[in-house]
């Protein structure tokens, strides 16, 4: 597989939008938005639906938002969003991370949201986000580290999906343990001024275990990853129903509780 290529293994299911609608800049940016300024440029990287980017919108009114995605179907999602919001200072469009289409300087901030972890050349990644982004502005990430992913009750199975995420994200060229590298790979980038945080999602009400047990459940058997894991040879599809299971098992417990941790930079240049 060519360095800067990669299959994105989550897709965009039922399942995995239902995560990804949930995020928002207070859940998922909160390191970044009280660096913000009316004015500002942004540009949102993997934006997928929208939702963070129509909120990064709203915090920029008198600036400009362009949320850009891989995936050309997923902007219409985005787009409805912003719409939904009346928001005037956003646009999207379909781009690569590795070849931004944006001249030098163009932007006062570049946000990229659990983006790395899906690519083949994370350096080179940040390298071109770096040079889309004006003399001291700033290059925010945040990525989840799934090797950091704990919970309770012990699932058995739950073990069993978490090595199998791994093998399965990283033959498709990723790193699901993205978090803890942000730093060092920033610094292979070339970047000096870097602020390094980790913050996060915690799941424990009965609603949001109810959540989070069903979509992951859901998407073991049913999104791209799945298919991914079965023609891959990583699981059969019996392991997987096995899995998913195992997800709603540790979803019904009353004391069920998960957290997602993630590594942050905010990269000045």
């Amino acid at each position: 597989m060519p360095k800067d290529a990669a299959v994105y293994t989550h897709g965009h299911h039922e399942s995995v939008l239902r995560s990804h609608t949930w995020r928002t800049a207070a859940n998922s940016a909160a390191y970044l938005t009280g660096h913000l300024r009316p004015h500002m440029r942004i540009l949102d990287i993997g934006c997928g639906p929208g939702t963070i980017t129509a909120d990064l919108a709203e915090l920029v009114p008198q600036g400009q938002v362009t949320g850009v995605d891989a995936e050309g179907a997923i902007l219409e999602r985005a787009r409805a969003v912003a719409d939904e919001r009346g928001l005037a200072n956003v646009s999207f469009a379909v781009a690569d991370v590795h070849a931004l289409d944006h001249a030098d300087d163009s932007f006062c901030v570049v946000h990229a949201h659990q983006v790395l972890q899906h690519v083949g050349d994370p350096v080179g990644a940040l390298r071109e986000m770096r040079r889309v982004c004006a003399p001291g502005g700033i290059v925010a990430v945040r990525d989840s580290d799934y090797a950091t992913m704990t919970w309770y009750p012990s699932v058995p199975g739950l073990d069993g999906w978490l090595d199998l995420y791994h093998r399965v994200a990283r033959a498709n060229g990723g790193e699901p343990d993205a978090g803890r590298r942000l730093r060092s790979w920033a610094l292979e980038a070339g970047f000096t001024d870097i602020t390094s945080t980790a913050t996060a999602w915690c799941y424990a009400t009965e609603e949001e275990r109810a959540w989070w047990s069903g979509l992951w459940a859901d998407r073991t058997v049913a999104s791209s990853y799945a298919r991914l894991a079965v023609d891959g040879g990583h699981a059969t599809e019996e392991e997987l129903r096995s899995i998913a299971e195992a997800w709603r098992t540790w979803g019904e417990a009353p004391d069920g509780w998960f957290a997602v941790l993630h590594g942050e930079i905010l990269c000045r240049v």
